[in-house]
């Protein structure tokens, strides 16, 4: 399977190497297209890298941002653009204060859907994987991309909604990710019990709220990725002012995960084809003949 066009739209700089980067390094070996819209600039991302926060880092947090992303672009074999629009930040306290005036969340959806819907038109995906409705967690940035992300995956086929943003485009199908399994860290403990050693994210679990639910009753379509996992590892690395090599992502050597877990969990939510539950494969459904056909037809 090779030859199709997957996007996957994200909300800051380091998302798409948290959530769905072993499917995309995958596909993208495959020979597939693979391109990540990263919404913002991550302006407002703390330094979580207790490494990282020294003195010149954070007076060029932006470029140092857009340097990150460039090198986990190149690691996962993956194309990248950004759609310029400013880091809301993570509103904390209680009450919370404003969200900052001008960032991504309070901008018009209508605006950034435009935006969205002229990178789909240019790009014309087979499939667009971006958050559930609530964001995968509930960052205002991220519930914001799934809202842009669902309203252009319907504006780009209408010929009448922004015309100016290139021909129509449909895109056949709309996939959510889902990172936070409550099921993949049980079974990872019951591993290290069989081992007899202690579970290093015994306490995470424990404080897992179990009236959430696991989203593992929404999940439609399991890739089998577990082969790159090690570019999923490097790629998020590469954000090295988000992510601290000895935190949480990396406390499970990845022979385990490759043993137990080796799949990435999404949700199918639109289609405009017709498709088997459960999927093994985010393009199922999709006629590649058809697809080669209609490709060749355009370069003629």
């Amino acid at each position: 399977m090779s030859g199709l066009r997957l996007m996957a739209v994200h909300a800051h700089p380091d998302d798409e190497s948290s959530k769905g980067a072993a499917t995309m390094a995958r596909y993208s070996a495959e020979g597939n297209e693979v391109l990540v819209v990263t919404l913002t600039g991550g302006e407002r991302g703390d330094i979580l890298n207790p490494a990282m926060d020294v003195p010149g880092v954070r007076d060029r947090i932006s470029e140092v941002r857009k340097e990150e992303m460039a090198e986990a672009a190149r690691i996962l074999g993956v194309q990248q653009t950004w759609l310029g629009f400013v880091d809301s930040g993570l509103p904390e306290g209680d009450p919370k204060p404003p969200l900052p005036e001008g960032c991504f969340a309070l901008v018009p959806l209508e605006e950034s859907t435009e935006a969205l819907v002229r990178v789909i038109r240019e790009f014309r995906p087979h499939v667009m994987t971006t958050y559930d409705e609530n964001g995968g967690y509930p960052h205002p940035d991220h519930i914001r991309c799934h809202e842009v992300s669902v309203a252009a995956y319907e504006a780009a086929a209408d010929p009448d909604r922004f015309p100016d943003t290139g021909e129509p485009w449909e895109v056949l199908k709309l996939y959510y990710s889902h990172g936070f399994i409550r099921k993949r860290l049980q079974l990872f403990q019951e591993e290290y019990d069989r081992r007899g050693e202690e579970f290093p994210m015994a306490e995470w679990l424990k404080k897992w709220k179990t009236e959430q639910g696991d989203l593992m009753a929404r999940v439609t379509t399991q890739i089998t990725c577990g082969d790159h996992f090690a570019q999923r590892d490097d790629a998020l690395r590469a954000h090295a002012t988000q992510i601290d090599p000895n935190g949480s992502f990396f406390a499970v050597p990845r022979d385990i995960q490759q043993k137990i877990w080796p799949t990435e969990e999404f949700e199918l939510a639109k289609t405009r084809v017709t498709t088997a539950i459960p999927e093994n494969d985010l393009f199922a459904g999709i006629d590649h003949v058809g697809v080669a056909a209609g490709r060749q037809e355009e370069e003629q």
